[in-house]
């Protein structure tokens, strides 16, 4: 992880770390934040519990989204505090959109279109909130629809289950667009559970998502994406998004927090034996109906 993302992210660049809910690539903002990278702009459908971490720590400059929050919880205080300026930074620079205005600039990126069209702004206050959001006149007739720019990230960050040392990336459960990201993006980490033969992708391939031929870099870290879940590895950490609501509302705890969780730690081993055997024995997914997956020895 130190390596990869030493030599993929630079300051300055535009770093999306998709995930809907599930496959959330905390380990890897968490290196972000050791290493310690600054101007960055962060996109994401859904920043929270990470990004409120990331944006605490002075990583980012922007923020591009379409909600934010601790889902289920409440605020992200970091998040709130950069914007309103509250406390000694450059506020935090925003440029919000619906949740399908950001898959549709994604699938622009990737597929290298000027824009995206969509009619879901109509009777809402963002295309005045963001003059990105354009009306727009059909070709076809006289409708009008609006339009989006397309999101090409310097780098997309994904978290999955498992790839081939070739970077063909498998994923089940819960998706995002982290395709749609990964194709838009010019530089692509994939983090993963566990890395496999090419023989275990090729007898299975609808679950592959994302091609090796675009990917730059995989990294093995098991409990990559904790307090978020890996479906088949390890259950949501409820617990944990329930804590972050009193730190993330005083700057000092959270920033001291950072340096407990983040800073003071060598990498996500290290954060794991932190969290103790008991809270990681306690997020084991039962058995599942459909049957399992083994993960190896860490399981």
């Amino acid at each position: 992880m130190r390596d990869a993302i030493a030599d993929l992210v630079r300051d300055g660049d535009t770093v999306a770390i998709e995930g809907f809910t599930h496959l959330i690539g905390f380990a890897a903002g968490h290196e972000i934040i050791r290493q310690r990278k600054r101007e960055l702009t962060l996109a994401r459908l859904t920043p929270d519990l990470i990004y409120d971490q990331m944006i605490a720590a002075g990583v980012a400059r922007k923020l591009v989204f379409s909600w934010l929050g601790n889902p289920g919880v409440g605020g992200l205080g970091a998040i709130r505090r950069r914007i309103e300026g509250e406390i000694p930074a450059e506020p935090l620079e925003i440029e919000e959109y619906s949740h399908f205005g950001m898959v549709g600039r994604y699938t622009a990126g990737a597929m290298n279109l000027p824009f995206f069209p969509l009619r879901s702004y109509f009777e809402t206050d963002l295309p005045v909130a963001n003059p990105l959001i354009r009306p727009i006149k059909s070709p076809y007739g006289e409708e009008t629809i609006f339009a989006v720019p397309p999101l090409r990230p310097d780098v997309a960050i994904v978290h999955a289950q498992r790839a081939s040392a070739g970077g063909d990336t498998q994923v089940w459960g819960l998706l995002g667009c982290q395709k749609e990201a990964a194709f838009a993006a010019e530089r692509v980490i994939v983090v993963v559970e566990e890395l496999v033969e090419e023989a275990v992708i090729r007898a299975d391939p609808n679950r592959t998502i994302i091609p090796g031929l675009i990917v730059d870099a995989v990294v093995v870290e098991p409990w990559g994406a904790h307090p978020s879940y890996v479906q088949g590895a390890y259950d949501r950490d409820n617990r944990f998004y329930l804590d972050w609501d009193a730190i993330t509302r005083d700057e000092a705890a959270l920033q001291a927090w950072l340096g407990e969780w983040v800073y003071d730690l060598d990498g996500r081993a290290s954060y794991i034996e932190k969290l103790g055997s008991e809270r990681v024995e306690s997020l084991r997914p039962g058995s599942a109906p459909s049957g399992s997956v083994d993960y190896g020895s860490y399981r």
